[in-house]
C-alpha cells in the first residue's frame, strides 16, 4: 500500500509523525513491507513544522505521477498560503485514478479548495471549523476526531493521528495487525467513529465542572450570534445568578459575563484570522451590536484590533498560542 503524506510550511509535527508510526510499527511486527511512504512538500528538502523542527521531503513535481493508494495533506497554520497550483492539479489527477485522498488538521481546506470536499462530511481542529463553515457551506463539518465519507477522509490532527492510521490499517489488514500496531505505540484504547473531539463529560485531567458550570457553557456555546443574557441562562438552569457567578469564579476563573464575551471574541478571531469575511459580519456572526463595540472588546482580549490581527494573526511562528495576544494584567 503507497502512501504519501504532503505537507505545507508550518505542518503539526506530532499529527504527521503519529500518523505514519502506526503503519511503521505494522510493518516490523507482521515482518513484511505492507506500507510503504514518501513525504513531499512543494519545493522538496527541509520543510519546517510548526514547532520549529524540520523534515526532510521529497519535491512534489517528482511524485505527483505515482500512483498512491492514500494521499494526506498535513497543514496547519495559514492553509490558504499553500492552496494553489501544483497541489490541486496533483489532488484532483489522483482523486481520478481512484486514490483515497485525506487530510491532518486544517489540510481539509485545501481538499476542499480544490472541490474535493463537496457533498462530503469532514472535519478539522476545533479551532477551525467555524472558519470552514463559513468558507465552505457545501462541506458537512463535522466535530469528530475523524471522519471516513467513501475515498475521503479526514482527521482533526493530534494524537487522533495515531487513531485514524490504525483504522486505516483495520481496514485494509484486519483487526490482529491493528491491534498489534496500537499495543506497539502503547496506544491502550482506539478510539471509534464518530468519537467527538470534545466529550462533555470529564476534563482531560480528570475533573469535572458542577453540571450548572456545564449547562450554562454549553447555552452560551449555542448561543454565540445572538447572546442570551445571564439572567436568561440562570432561569433556564434553575440557579440564582449569584450562585452561578460563584460556580465560574471558583471553576472557571472568570465571571459568566466575561466568559461569554471571551468565547464569541474566540469565535471572532478565528473568523478574522483564517477567513476574509468583512469584520463587520464577523462582528455580527460573533453576537456585538456594532463594529466599534466589537473592536474594542477584541483589542481589550488580544492586545490588538481585528484589522491588524487579520495581517499578523495570518503569520504562524514557533510555539505559537491560542489566542496569540493576551492582554497582560
Amino acid at each position: 500500500m503507497e502512501l504519501l503524506v504532503f505537507v505545507t510550511p508550518d505542518f503539526n509535527m506530532s499529527a504527521t509523525t503519529g500518523f505514519l508510526d502506526p503503519f511503521r510499527a505494522a510493518n516490523y511486527l507482521d515482518g513484511k513491507s505492507h506500507f510503504h511512504w514518501t513525504v513531499a512538500s512543494a519545493t522538496g528538502g527541509l520543510c519546517r513544522a510548526s514547532n520549529g523542527m524540520l523534515l526532510h521531503t521529497e519535491a512534489l513535481a517528482d511524485v505527483q505521477d505515482n500512483p498512491a493508494s492514500v494521499v494526506i495533506v498535513s497543514a496547519s497554520w495559514s492553509p490558504e498560503k499553500y492552496w494553489h497550483g501544483p497541489i490541486q492539479t496533483a489532488l484532483r489527477r489522483w482523486a481520478r485514478q481512484g486514490s483515497t485522498i485525506g487530510a491532518l488538521d486544517t489540510g481539509a481546506f485545501i481538499l476542499a479548495r480544490a472541490g474535493l470536499l463537496d457533498g462530503k462530511r469532514a472535519t478539522v481542529h476545533y479551532e477551525h471549523i467555524d472558519a470552514m463553515s463559513e468558507l465552505y457551506p457545501g462541506v458537512e463539518i463535522s466535530e469528530d476526531l475523524f471522519v471516513f465519507d467513501g475515498n475521503t477522509i479526514t482527521c482533526c490532527g493530534g494524537s487522533a493521528s495515531v487513531d485514524f492510521a490504525l483504522h486505516i490499517i483495520r481496514g485494509t489488514h484486519g483487526d490482529a495487525l491493528a491491534n498489534a500496531a496500537a499495543r506497539y505505540v502503547f496506544h491502550q484504547s482506539l478510539r471509534a467513529l464518530a468519537t467527538p473531539q470534545n466529550p462533555e463529560p470529564v476534563e482531560p485531567l480528570g475533573n469535572t465542572a458542577p453540571s450548572a458550570v456545564k449547562s450554562a457553557i454549553e447555552m452560551m456555546e449555542k448561543n454565540l450570534e445572538e447572546p442570551v443574557s445571564i439572567p436568561e441562562i440562570c432561569s433556564t438552569i434553575e440557579i440564582s445568578q449569584r450562585q452561578l457567578d460563584r460556580l465560574f469564579k471558583a471553576y472557571v476563573k472568570k465571571t459568566p459575563v466575561l466568559y461569554y464575551r471571551d468565547i464569541r471574541l474566540d469565535r471572532a478571531r478565528g473568523l478574522v484570522t483564517q477567513t476574509d469575511m468583512p469584520l463587520v459580519e464577523v462582528a455580527v456572526a460573533s453576537g456585538f451590536s456594532g463594529q466599534p463595540q466589537f473592536s474594542r472588546a477584541y483589542r481589550d482580549r488580544f492586545g490588538l484590533p481585528p484589522r491588524r490581527d487579520r495581517i499578523e494573526g495570518r503569520v504562524p511562528f514557533e510555539y505559537r498560542a491560542w489566542p496569540m495576544h493576551r492582554k497582560t494584567s
